[in-house]
């Protein structure tokens, strides 16, 4: 999306130079304030003066300002916008430019967990955590109403840095949620009513991440922030249907297990026929190896140890 933020290329100074300035001026006031000269005239002027240059210091203290690290301040001038000051340091600058100061340092929000419904209607609850940072600061500070909600956070302290910061990452939050429920109801929980090769929020959580973080850019593109990171860091059936779908993981991995056990069974019994055959221990006809084939598996499958029966007989028995 394109932005007009651009760079401020106003004028600006040292603000340890501009600081020398004004005690010179305040003490070139003072001076001039109590000197006392036989004209009375010029003693009314010079006390004129003083009253006007230290009204010109008041008026000039309001120009210094200073950045930390990875902070901006948007220079507006009497309503217009001239640009955005990102260089660190102490400066000096029109004292009638208003300067609006905002963070660039990156921000964590953690979405407590919500209720929404999954791609085939089951209602589960899913959280999120993300990490975000300001990235057009015209875009946040004039493309969305952030100076209003900043106020109404907290009317008596004015829009501070703090206020508008809150502002932010109350916006962050609302689109949040809103893109969280539209990944979400793009995706089952798991695969147990999908085809295995279908994405599940459960078992694909790297590839729901990075849809995720797509959908929060392009929300929040329009307020110039940018989500770096973002995870699902909640993710569990509804109360209403924990139960159920617990009994039919439960009994899933059931089934999937008895399969397991089949199969090593039919094996090993195939083993156990191939080697009695191949090294003539004993002939066996087609109702002893059914015989056989039965106990083996109900031996090998069965989910208590077998008891041992001694057969005193023959095989021919």
């Amino acid at each position: 999306m394109e932005t007009k933020e651009i760079d401020f290329k106003g004028f600006k100074m040292s603000g340890f130079v501009m600081l020398l300035l004004f005690f010179m001026l305040l003490c070139l006031c003072g001076i001039s304030f109590i000197w006392h000269i036989e004209s009375p005239v010029l003693n009314i002027v010079y006390r004129i003066v003083a009253l006007l240059g230290i009204l010109c210091a008041i008026i000039m203290s309001r120009g210094f300002m200073m950045l930390e690290p990875n902070e901006a301040r948007a220079m507006v001038f009497f309503g217009k916008y001239v640009g955005t000051f990102k260089e660190t340091g102490y400066f000096w600058v029109n004292p009638f430019l208003t300067a609006k100061k905002v963070s660039l340092r990156a921000r964590n929000l953690d979405v407590a967990p919500i209720k929404v419904n999954d791609k085939i209607g089951n209602p589960i609850l899913i959280g999120l955590v993300l990490v975000w940072k300001l990235k057009d600061c015209y875009k946040a500070l004039f493309e969305i109403d952030s100076q209003t909600m900043a106020q109404a956070g907290a009317p008596q302290a004015g829009v501070s840095v703090a206020g508008r910061m809150a502002a932010f990452e109350n916006f962050v939050k609302v689109q949040s949620d809103a893109a969280l429920r539209q990944v979400a109801g793009l995706y089952a929980y798991d695969t147990s009513e999908l085809k295995m090769t279908e994405t599940t929020l459960r078992s694909d959580g790297e590839e729901v991440n990075e849809i995720l973080v797509q959908k929060l850019n392009e929300r929040l593109a329009m307020a110039g922030m940018e989500v770096i990171e973002a995870r699902i860091n909640y993710l569990a059936y509804a109360p209403e249907i924990a139960a159920v779908m617990l009994r039919r993981q439960q009994a899933s991995a059931i089934i999937t297990a008895r399969e397991k056990i089949v199969e090593g069974a039919v094996s090993m019994v195939k083993m156990a026929l191939n080697k009695l055959s191949e090294e003539e221990i004993v002939e066996l006809d087609e109702d002893k190896k059914a015989a056989m084939v039965s106990n083996l598996l109900v031996v090998l499958c069965a989910d208590e140890a077998a008891q041992p029966v001694l057969n005193t007989g023959t095989l021919n028995q």
